[in-house]
C-alpha cells in the first residue's frame, strides 16, 4: 500500500505541474493572442449596402426612385444551427408579422429545380428578407427581444418604387438578389463589387447600368454581447451612393404611347400584342419605347409568387415580361418598301421613271396580286409609295432575281434588295443599351442554304411519314404539309422567284423589330446615318455632378444620295394626306404639323394581319419618328395609323380631350402638348447639390 500511495502522489504532483505549466503558457506566453481572439468573437462585420441610384426621365421626373422601409431579414444559416432548426423562432416571428409559418418557410427556401415561388434566389449565406415593409412596432418587438429572435434583424433599407406604374416596365427592368455564384466571381468591396446584401439588375436599364446604379457598399464593425445584440460601433466606412441615370425617355410621351397602344388593342378584337417606338431621328435618342401587354415592375419587390411569375411568361397573358419593341420579330409589310425602292435606285432603275402597276404580275408561273387585285396604271416611284403598289416591286424583284441567275445563281449574284436591307440595319441588332434585343431576319440565298442544311433530315423524314397528328384535325392541311416537306427535302436550298417577290414587299421570311424599323426611317429622313439608339442620356452623381454623357454611336451610312433620300421622304410625306393613311389622318392640321409615313399590312398564316405604321414629323425637319405595330391588328391604315395619330396629338397638343366628369355636357378642352416646345429635350435636367431637380 505504501508503494502505491507514493506512485499516486507522484502522479498527482506531475499533473499539477503540467497544469501549472499550461496555465503559464496560456496566461503569460500566449495571453495577448487569446485576448485578441476573444475580442474578435465579440465583434461583427456588417456590410452596409449603398443606396441605389435613381432613374430619371429627360425632364428630371423619376421613373424609378427609392423609398425607405423597415425590412425584416433572417439569417437562415444561424437559424438551422438551433436545436429545433429555428421552428420556435419562426412561430414567434409569425405571430409578430401576422403571416403563416408555412409562408415564412417558403421565403427561406433556395430557388431551384422543382421549387416554386416564393423562394430565395440569392446566396444562401446572406440574410434573407422575408417582409419588406413592417411597422415600427413590429420592428421594435424583434429588436428589443433579440434573445427570442436569434438570426432575425429589422433594418431600414431602400426599396425600389415606380411612380408611373407599368409605364416603360420592360425598359426599366427589375432587381433580384445576387446569387452565390456571382458573389464568388466578384469579391471585395471596391467599385462595382457586390456587398452580399445587394440586389442586381436583371433586365432593362437596371441590368445594363447596374454597376453605376449600385454604387459602392460600406462596412460597419460593431461590438456585440453574448446574445449577438449590438452594443457599439468600432469601425465604420460609409457607402458611396450609386449614380443617377438620366434617360432620354419623356415620361409624358411614354404614357401617351402606352395609352394609344391600349386603345388600339381594344379596337382590334383579336389583337394579342403591340409595340410603339418614338425616336429623335437627329441623334438616335429614344423618347418612348412601349410594349403591350405590360406589367408593374413593383411586383418583384419583396418577392414574387409562382402565380405572378408564371403570368409574366405566359403566352395566354401575352408574355408581358417580353418587350415586343426590341425582341418581337414580325413581317414588316409595305413599311419595308423604303428599302426596296432604295435597292431599285442602286440597281439602276431611274428615279423619275414610269412603271406599270397592273392588278397582277406573273412571277414565273404564279400570279402575284396587287392589293385586292386592283391595277393603278402607270406610276412613278413616288406614287407607287403613296398608293402602295405591290406589283411594281414584284416585277423589280423578279428581274433582279433573273439577273442573278435565277434557280442557278451566278457566282457574282448581287441580291440588291437583301444588300440594301442590311444597309438600313435590318437583320442585325441595333445595339440599343437594353439587353436581349433580337436581330430580325433578312433572308437570301446563303440563308436558304443554311436553313436547308439544318432542316433537310427532318423534311425528308416528314416527306415519308407525313403529319398524322395534324391529319386528325385537318386532312387537307396535313397533305399540304407533307407535300411541302417533300419539296423542301429535294430542293429546299433554292432561292425561288416567289421568295424574291415576297421579300420586296416585306413578306415571306423577312422579319424586323419595331425598333429596327424606327431606326431605318430615322436614317432615311435625316442625314442618312444609321445610328445605334440609346435610352441612357447621362450618368450623374446624386449631387448633380456629371459623370459621363452617353452618346448614340453611328453604325452605318445609307448608300443613297441626298437627292434620293429626299425623293423617298417627299413621297412618304403624302401618305397621310393622299395615300393609304388618309382615312386615319382626316382633319389633321397638316398646315401646322405635316406628317409623313408608310402603312404596312403583313399577312400571317392562321392569324389576323400584323398592322404597321411608320412615320415622321414635321416632314420639313423631322424631330420625331414614331412606329406602331399591332399584332393581329388587321389593316395598318385602320389600326396602327390611328394609334400614331393619337401619339402625335399628345406630343403636339393638337387633339382635344373630354371635359372633366364633374362637368357633364361640357365641351372638350384643348389638349396640352406633352412637350411644350414641340421638340425633344436638348439639355440635361438640373440636379441641385441637395439631390433635388431644379428648373
Amino acid at each position: 500500500m505504501r508503494a502505491r500511495l507514493v506512485v499516486l502522489q507522484i502522479l498527482v504532483i506531475s499533473l499539477l505541474a503540467v497544469l501549472a505549466v499550461r496555465l503559464w503558457q496560456v496566461q503569460v506566453m500566449r495571453g495577448p493572442e487569446f485576448v485578441e481572439a476573444a475580442t474578435e468573437t465579440r465583434t461583427r462585420a456588417v456590410v452596409v449596402p449603398a443606396v441605389r441610384g435613381q432613374i430619371l426621365d429627360s425632364a428630371g421626373r423619376p421613373l424609378v426612385r427609392n423609398r425607405t422601409a423597415l425590412v425584416v431579414s433572417v439569417d437562415r444559416t444561424r437559424l438551422v444551427r438551433l436545436n429545433d432548426r429555428g421552428e420556435a423562432v419562426l412561430r414567434r416571428l409569425s405571430a409578430v408579422l401576422k403571416e403563416p409559418v408555412a409562408h415564412l418557410r417558403q421565403r427561406l427556401r433556395s430557388c431551384g429545380p422543382g421549387v416554386t415561388r416564393p423562394c430565395w434566389p440569392g446566396s444562401p449565406y446572406q440574410p434573407i428578407p422575408i417582409h419588406d415593409d413592417v411597422s415600427t412596432r413590429q420592428a421594435l418587438q424583434i429588436l428589443e427581444r433579440q434573445e427570442e429572435f436569434p438570426g432575425v434583424t429589422a433594418e431600414i433599407q431602400a426599396v425600389r418604387e415606380y411612380p408611373w406604374g407599368s409605364s416603360a416596365a420592360q425598359v426599366l427592368g427589375y432587381l433580384q438578389p445576387i446569387t452565390q455564384q456571382e458573389l464568388d466571381r466578384r469579391k471585395g468591396l471596391g467599385k462595382g463589387a457586390f456587398s452580399g446584401v445587394d440586389v442586381m439588375g436583371r433586365d432593362g436599364l437596371e441590368s445594363v447600368y447596374d454597376e453605376a446604379l449600385r454604387g459602392t457598399p460600406g462596412l460597419r464593425r460593431v461590438a456585440v454581447d453574448r446574445l449577438g445584440k449590438a452594443i457599439g460601433v468600432e469601425q465604420q466606412v460609409a457607402p458611396v451612393p450609386g449614380d443617377t441615370l438620366i434617360t432620354s425617355i419623356d415620361a409624358k410621351v411614354q404614357h401617351i404611347v402606352e395609352r394609344a397602344l391600349a386603345d388600339a388593342m381594344k379596337s382590334a378584337p383579336r389583337a394579342d400584342g403591340a409595340a410603339g417606338v418614338v425616336l429623335d431621328p437627329r441623334n438616335g435618342r429614344v423618347l418612348a419605347l412601349a410594349s403591350a401587354p405590360s406589367y408593374n415592375p413593383a411586383i418583384w419587390t419583396g418577392g414574387i409568387s409562382e402565380k405572378e411569375y408564371t403570368a409574366l411568361l405566359s403566352g395566354s397573358k401575352g408574355k408581358p415580361l417580353v418587350s415586343r419593341a426590341i425582341k418581337g420579330e414580325f413581317a414588316p409589310g409595305s413599311t419595308f418598301k423604303i428599302s426596296s425602292v432604295a435597292a431599285m435606285l442602286r440597281d439602276g432603275y431611274p428615279l423619275n421613271g414610269k412603271y406599270d402597276c397592273p392588278g397582277s404580275f406573273m412571277v414565273g408561273n404564279r400570279p402575284f396580286n396587287n392589293f385586292r387585285g386592283i391595277g393603278l396604271g402607270v406610276l412613278t416611284l413616288h406614287t407607287a409609295l403613296v398608293k402602295s403598289c405591290d406589283t411594281i416591286f414584284y416585277r423589280a424583284a423578279y428581274e433582279q432575281w433573273q439577273r442573278d441567275g435565277g434557280i442557278k445563281p451566278k457566282p457574282t449574284a448581287k441580291e440588291p434588295m437583301a444588300a440594301m436591307a442590311r444597309a438600313f440595319g435590318f437583320g442585325t441588332r441595333t445595339g440599343i443599351d437594353l439587353p436581349g434585343e433580337s436581330s430580325g431576319r433578312i433572308p437570301g440565298r446563303a440563308w436558304k442554304e443554311e436553313l436547308w442544311t439544318a432542316t433537310k433530315d427532318t423534311s425528308c423524314k416528314r416527306a415519308k411519314t407525313g403529319y398524322p397528328e395534324v391529319e386528325k384535325e385537318s386532312p387537307s392541311r396535313a397533305a399540304f404539309l407533307k407535300r411541302l416537306a417533300y419539296e423542301n427535302c429535294l430542293e429546299g436550298n433554292q432561292w425561288r422567284a416567289g421568295d424574291a417577290a415576297n421579300f420586296s414587299i416585306g413578306q415571306g421570311d423577312v422579319l424586323v423589330t419595331p425598333l429596327q424599323l424606327a431606326s431605318a426611317y430615322a436614317a432615311l429622313v435625316t442625314d442618312g446615318q444609321v445610328r445605334s439608339p440609346r435610352v441612357g442620356w447621362a450618368l450623374m452623381r446624386p449631387d448633380g455632378k456629371l459623370v459621363r454623357r452617353i452618346e448614340p454611336p453611328v453604325r452605318g451610312k445609307l448608300p443613297l444620295s441626298r437627292k434620293e433620300r429626299v425623293y423617298i421622304k417627299n413621297a412618304l410625306s403624302e401618305v397621310p394626306s393622299d395615300g393609304t393613311a388618309a382615312g386615319a389622318f382626316g382633319g389633321w392640321p397638316m398646315d401646322q404639323v405635316r406628317i409623313g409615313g408608310k402603312t404596312g399590312t403583313a399577312e400571317v398564316y392562321g392569324k389576323e394581319d400584323t398592322a404597321w405604321f411608320a412615320s415622321f414629323a414635321p416632314t420639313n425637319n423631322p424631330k420625331f419618328v414614331v412606329v406602331v405595330m399591332i399584332s393581329q391588328g388587321g389593316m395598318g391604315g385602320s389600326s396602327a395609323a390611328p394609334a400614331v395619330r393619337k401619339i402625335y396629338e399628345g406630343i403636339f397638343g393638337l387633339g382635344a380631350q373630354p371635359a372633366a366628369p364633374a362637368q357633364p355636357g361640357a365641351a372638350p378642352v384643348p389638349a396640352r402638348a406633352a412637350l411644350p416646345d414641340r421638340r425633344p429635350a436638348t439639355r440635361l435636367p438640373l440636379i441641385k447639390p441637395d439631390g433635388t431637380v431644379g428648373e
